[in-house]
């Protein structure tokens, strides 16, 4: 069975981790993708769908206007497995019972099973799981039985194998759940008969039919950053419209040190494509003049980027669409990308940082990905190493890493910190370690003493993280001895900063960039 022609496709009912699902079932090379749970049955009948994934949701089924799908969706003769609120589901629509738990259960518990269903093949007698409720099911649906339990939850795994639905109350989709990824992977090839064809390779020709269908003929603006998402976007593009694409490059006055060069320079010399460099540092440092507010930035800096990409659209002849390189992680924390009731974190200039009314509709190829898989989309498209390994940037850039006021001094000296720090990261070999280092500066001065003399100056905090999908995120563990190299160069040799910290906060409940 093809994982292309045969989704596995995931209900989402606003969880934030149902793209994660999607991401596990891809990592075992089968396609998914992710649709809202009110699908009409008859649309995802249309897509001939190898299994149905239901997921979690902040919701709670006993309640008046909780989220349910078509009930003809249970009908359909397909394999389905939810999760959390979706196993909820299948007890309030099948004469089972939900309730409030008594004990909710929150983080790490242990699942005891004796499972013949295949659900739950080859995982430990006793297998630790990632739970997230306060909700139960007190009364199984009918047909179901319970293949496991934990010491809070009776019904924490239960099958009914003969209409091929399954259940589970905890999430397989986490890290947290060591065995998920073995749990899901029974799903999709034992239970559902997928096998493990699909690949970045297979979501190239996905994409790029996709992408022609919807652009038909017409044209295209991209926003190029020089980012490793920005970027793979454009060669994607351009591989499926030719030059029906325009890159446009903004030098907004928050790049990083020779990002300009960098970018034209690599893109000139290693692809055929239409790229425009405009020059807006003074346009967008006089819009922040005097603005401190993270969520105001990022609009400003949003709204302005549109308001560029237009006047160049204008000058350049029409164009219908704005293409970016927006990536999963940045839609979860800025919006319900199926309209589910998630909540806003921060908005990201490619997401909530757009204005209401524009003159090109969005193209965002990107949208369903997660950034490891953007790097082996990238790689399969044939980028330079030095565009795919590169760590994640924020569209809005320095902007909101100088905290406070932005300012054209205060991007330099931010400029300088930032070149060291990666500079020294790089020389210890560990850059491939990290998922994301940056730099921020401070709105705060510190009192130093340099060259015998008493200074006043600003203090930068470093951050480096490890991470999979930037969902969550750890702070790297340095040797100190890299963290005092980083420290003096950045103090002897970066006018106007003389104190350096480090930050040690994970995500949650910090995010990675400061704003």
């Amino acid at each position: 069975m093809s994982g292309i022609q045969n989704p596995i496709v995931v209900l989402d009912f606003g969880a934030q981790y149902s793209k994660l699902i999607a991401r596990r079932i891809r990592e075992a090379k089968v396609y998914s993708l992710i649709v809202p749970y009110n699908i009409p049955a008859a649309e995802l009948a249309a897509m001939k769908p190898a299994g149905v994934i239901l997921s979690g949701g902040p919701a709670s089924v006993h309640l008046d206007g909780a989220p349910m799908p078509d009930p003809e969706v249970l009908q359909l003769e397909v394999p389905m497995l939810g999760i959390c609120y979706g196993a909820q589901v299948f007890a309030a629509m099948l004469n089972g019972k939900v309730e409030r738990a008594k004990e909710r259960e929150y983080g790490i518990a242990h699942l005891e099973h004796d499972d013949r269903s295949g659900l739950l093949t080859g995982v430990d007698a006793k297998a630790q799981v990632w739970m997230s409720h306060g909700d139960l099911i007190a009364k199984l649906p009918d047909g179901f039985d319970v293949i496991g339990r934990t010491e809070n939850c009776p019904y924490a795994a239960l099958a009914n194998p003969a209409a091929q639905r399954y259940g589970v109350q905890f999430h397989p989709e986490v890290a947290h759940t060591p065995q998920g990824k073995r749990i899901l992977a029974n799903f999709v090839h034992n239970i559902c008969g997928c096998d493990s064809s699909w690949d970045m390779g297979n979501f190239v020709e996905i994409a790029k039919q996709e992408i022609r269908e919807k652009v038909a003929g017409r044209k295209v603006l991209c926003g190029l950053s020089g980012g490793v998402d920005s970027s793979v976007a454009a060669v994607l593009i351009h591989e499926a419209i030719g030059d029906d694409l325009t890159c446009v490059f903004v030098n907004n006055g928050m790049l990083r040190k020779g990002e300009a060069e960098m970018v034209q320079h690599v893109f000139r010399d290693n692809f055929s494509i239409n790229l425009d460099y405009v020059d807006a540092e003074e346009q967008f440092l006089s819009a922040l003049k005097g603005v401190t507010e993270p969520e105001q930035k990022r609009k400003i800096i949003g709204n302005l980027f549109v308001e560029v990409f237009e006047q160049e659209a204008t000058r350049l002849g029409h164009m219908d669409f704005l293409a970016q390189g927006t990536l999963y992680p940045d839609v979860i924390e800025s919006v319900s990308a199926t309209g589910g009731p998630s909540v806003t974190i921060k908005s990201h200039h490619n997401v909530g940082g757009l204005p209401e009314k524009m003159n090109m509709q969005l193209l965002e190829p990107l949208r369903e990905l997660f950034k490891d898989e953007v790097r082996a989309l990238g790689r399969e498209l044939g980028l330079p190493e030095e565009i795919v390994g590169r760590h994640p940037f924020p569209g809005p850039g320095l902007g909101v890493r100088v905290i406070g006021e932005v300012t054209r001094e205060r991007c330099d000296t931010l400029r300088d910190a930032d070149a060291i720090f990666i500079d020294e990261i790089r020389k210890a070999g560990l850059y491939d370690e990290i998922w994301q280092a940056l730099v921020c500066l401070l709105p705060v001065r510190s009192v130093g003493v340099q060259g015998d003399e008493r200074t006043y100056e600003e203090v930068c905090s470093l951050r480096a993280v490890t991470s999979e999908d930037a969902m969550t995120a750890d702070w790297y563990r340095f040797p100190p001895e890299v963290l005092q190299r980083i420290a003096n160069r950045i103090c002897n040799e970066v006018q106007h900063i003389n104190r350096v910290l480090y930050d040690v906060t994970s995500k949650p409940p910090g995010t990675i960039e400061w704003e």
